[in-house]
């Protein structure tokens, strides 16, 4: 029989909690019956829940804890407050322990980059974890990061990135070696601050890197590359503006829609390609970032998400963790010596 994948909870992570989490995780049993989860959060509030799931009751372990992270908790306050009680401290514990393989949650950001780096600890030649997600573009599905865990960073850092985001992008979409691209102001070699220039530089050094050059803002729409790499201020504020241009694009072509009689002919003609549209940018189905760098595999919901987003999430987790996104990662960072050492060497040489 094959192992199962064990995953860890914070049902209480999220706006609403439990009634998300639960029926999000039943959605992905559904998908992956060779799954099992531990619920950390109020008893009280996941049972009527799992109640109305039986397959995902018979496959689930209850721990409870009245103690949860606030949306608005600064991290250094989760930290000192709940840090271990809370369902995001315990379920990111069970990973550490050895009694999970994924820990998903939905709650605060920071707190869980803050309790995951805390707990865990970062992978070696790893200083600061990142946040990857997949991207929908125009050719498929792309692996972006960092999406705003950790501000700024030298070539090292960026270097990094590639080389985790490879690894996820490889399990994710099954490419032996994905293509990556350095998100730049311009595509030509002198373009862009140093540390960006140092890091392509470095890239091209090493033989287990598909590194194709530098891309623009534009390309990542486009699905210029498999991964894309960018610091965390630069990627949150392309994630955030991706986010607002894809609603205000719906608003206007609602507008457009009921604006004449013969506009919603029209809609009412082509609503299945309208439908197809919704589909590709719902962010509900592209749900689920990924905190790379650590020892042990953290995934972070969108907190605002219905029970299929949060599937999605859940989703995620059990691909990185059935695949084992961690023995791909040290492969590829080859602690021996292999691909940062190697990049840490071409700094050097390029300096």
């Amino acid at each position: 029989m094959p192992q199962k994948v064990r995953i860890a909870l914070d049902a209480m992570g999220g706006d609403v909690g439990a009634s998300v989490v639960i029926p999000g995780a039943a959605i992905s049993l559904s998908r992956h019956p060779d799954s099992e989860y531990l619920l950390f959060g109020n008893q009280a509030q996941i049972e009527p829940e799992l109640a109305k799931h039986p397959a995902l009751k018979a496959v689930s372990k209850v721990i409870h804890t009245d103690v949860a992270v606030g949306n608005d908790d600064k991290p250094s306050q989760a930290l000192r407050r709940t840090r271990r009680a809370s369902s995001m401290w315990l379920a990111i514990d069970a990973v550490k322990h050895g009694e999970a393989d994924v820990a998903v949650s939905a709650g605060n950001t920071g707190a869980l980059m803050a309790m995951g780096r805390l707990n865990l600890r970062t992978l070696p030649g790893i200083d600061r974890p990142a946040l990857a997600a997949v991207w929908p573009t125009l050719r498929g599905d792309s692996v972006v990061l960092d999406l705003g865990a950790t501000i700024g960073g030298d070539a090292h850092h960026l270097v990094a990135l590639a080389v985790m985001g490879s690894a996820m992008a490889s399990v994710l979409f099954n490419i032996e070696r994905p293509t990556v691209g350095l998100l730049n102001i311009g595509e030509e070699e002198i373009k862009g601050h140093e540390e960006i220039r140092e890091a392509a530089e470095m890239l091209r050094a090493l033989p287990d890197i598909n590194y194709i050059g530098f891309v623009e803002g534009d390309g990542i729409g486009k699905g210029r590359a498999d991964v894309i790499v960018s610091e965390g201020f630069s990627g949150n504020i392309a994630l955030k503006t991706a986010e607002g241009t894809a609603r205000q694009m719906f608003e206007l072509l609602r507008e457009a829609i009921g604006s004449s009689w013969i506009s919603r002919i029209g809609y009412l003609l082509a609503r299945g390609a309208f439908r197809k549209l919704r589909d590709k940018l719902d962010p509900n189905k592209s749900n689920g970032g990924l905190l790379l760098g650590l020892k042990g595999v953290v995934v972070k919901s969108h907190g605002g998400v219905n029970m299929e987003g949060f599937a999605y999430a859940v989703d995620v987790g059990y691909e990185m963790a059935h695949y084992d996104l961690l023995t791909k990662i040290n492969q590829m960072l080859n602690r021996d010596g292999g691909a940062l050492k190697s990049a840490q060497t071409a700094q050097e040489a390029v300096s």
